[in-house]
């Protein structure tokens, strides 16, 4: 469920119809609703209770501090996988000991960065980055505690661009070698080994392959307590998919997962954590556009809008679908139309759909992205010189630009031309 209805004809973010944004901030915008971000982690949240638990957001999904802000609010912890996402979630207010570090590339600088400000824990992916932070923590006179991130080479039938539960994908360690690298992890100085990290993918609409990985991740917390480690916390990553074409069966619902969780592990007496992002923040979100021509080809029409690949780039890189609607609701019985959605880069993979029936338009009207709200601004660019599109947060009747469309003088200004120029 989300917060864009229709209402007297018109789509509206909670208490605020789109024309009205549109003409305050132009177009393409991202958009927000507050009401949605925090219904999705209360289903989470809720979803858990009676385990001891923390609901770690994935903010890789979506990092404006706004949205950052919203969820830290209604209790959220993080899950960042770099230096800059730490600071960005502690300046949302997010306290270290509800931050989880991830990622299998952290550098000397990021390990000491979390060190020092305060951290939940490290969820380690490798040999070399267990006897990098043991180094560093034992420099500045700290004990962190850590996971051992374990590949239990699962395959989560998703995307193969997403999937991160394979042995050939780059994430954690082979699940075989855990008891061994956990021995290693627990000789090492300034590492205190507290829990198993395992995370096999995004997207995925099954709970089968789950679990299958929470299985295993049970056989080896029972192995590594009879080798004597104290295995108290469990992360078990997130991944749940969200359903961006509504007309294909739904994927499972957060209380599913949640119950096979309690069903999987809740005999073990150990603190759960889950780093959902996509489902928090993918349906809290639209991209709005404007459409600039409709283009007669050969054997088709193009519907040119004027966000692009760089504004929204998931349709080019992983031919993830997006459903596209009117802003002003079409009559009923109106005839569709079938369109190639195109943007205006200069690329031929500036295409969002091809041959997709949808409400008819012209130009100037308003259309909106659906499921746009997870890696969509965050994997934005300027190609083209094209400006970062600004992002706005609804609550209610109001809305706020969080991030403003930057002018063409500061993007240029941004770069420097050398004195011997």
């Amino acid at each position: 469920m989300d917060h864009f209805l229709y209402r007297d004809g018109v789509l509206h973010a909670e208490d605020v119809p789109l024309p009205e944004i549109a003409a305050a901030v132009g177009t393409p915008f991202y958009l927000y609703s507050t009401a949605t971000l925090t219904r999705h982690f209360r289903l989470f949240d809720e979803g858990l209770a009676g385990l001891d638990h923390l609901v770690c957001y994935a903010m890789k999904a979506n990092s404006n501090q706004a949205v950052l802000k919203v969820l830290a609010e209604a209790g959220a912890g993080m899950d960042v996988v770099s230096g800059g996402e730490y600071l960005r979630a502690k300046a949302a207010g997010v306290p270290g000991e509800k931050i989880v570090f991830s990622g299998v590339g952290k550098t000397r600088e990021e390990m000491a960065l979390a060190i020092q400000g305060g951290i939940r824990q490290f969820n380690l992916e490798s040999e070399p980055e267990m006897l990098l932070l043991s180094e560093v923590a034992t420099s500045l006179g700290a004990t962190v505690p850590v996971t051992i991130r374990v590949n239990p080479d699962v395959d989560a039938k998703t995307h193969a661009k997403i999937a991160t539960g394979k042995s050939e994908n780059k994430f954690g360690i082979p699940i075989s070698r855990a008891r061994e690298v956990y021995a290693q992890a627990a000789a090492l100085p300034g590492l205190e080994v507290i829990g198993i990290d395992c995370h096999i993918g995004s997207q995925l609409t099954d709970l089968t392959p789950f679990a299958e990985a929470f299985d295993l991740v049970v056989s080896l917390t029972e192995a590594l307590r009879a080798d004597g480690h104290d295995i108290r916390r469990l992360d078990l990553g997130g991944g749940l998919g969200i359903p961006y074409e509504r007309s294909n069966e739904a994927p499972p619902l957060p209380i599913e997962f949640c119950n096979l969780i309690k069903e999987k592990v809740g005999h073990l007496d150990v603190e759960v954590e889950i780093e959902p992002g996509r489902l928090i923040a993918g349906n809290a979100g639209l991209l709005v556009s404007k459409v600039i021509f409709v283009k007669e080809g050969e054997d088709r029409q193009f519907l040119i809008l004027d966000a692009a690949m760089n504004d929204l780039i998931r349709p080019a890189m992983y031919d993830s679908y997006h459903e596209v609607i009117p802003v002003i609701e079409p009559a009923p019985g109106a005839e569709p139309a079938t369109y190639d959605i195109v943007g205006p880069v200069c690329e031929s993979g500036d295409t969002f759909a091809k041959r997709r029936a949808m409400a008819k338009v012209g130009a100037g009207d308003l259309v909106a992205f659906r499921s746009a709200g997870a890696y969509g601004a965050v994997m934005s660019s300027e190609y083209n010189s094209r400006p970062m599109v600004p992002e706005v947060l609804v609550h209610e009747h109001q809305f706020a630009v969080i991030r403003p469309r930057p002018t063409f003088d500061e993007m240029i200004n941004r770069d420097i031309i050398p004195e011997w120029m």
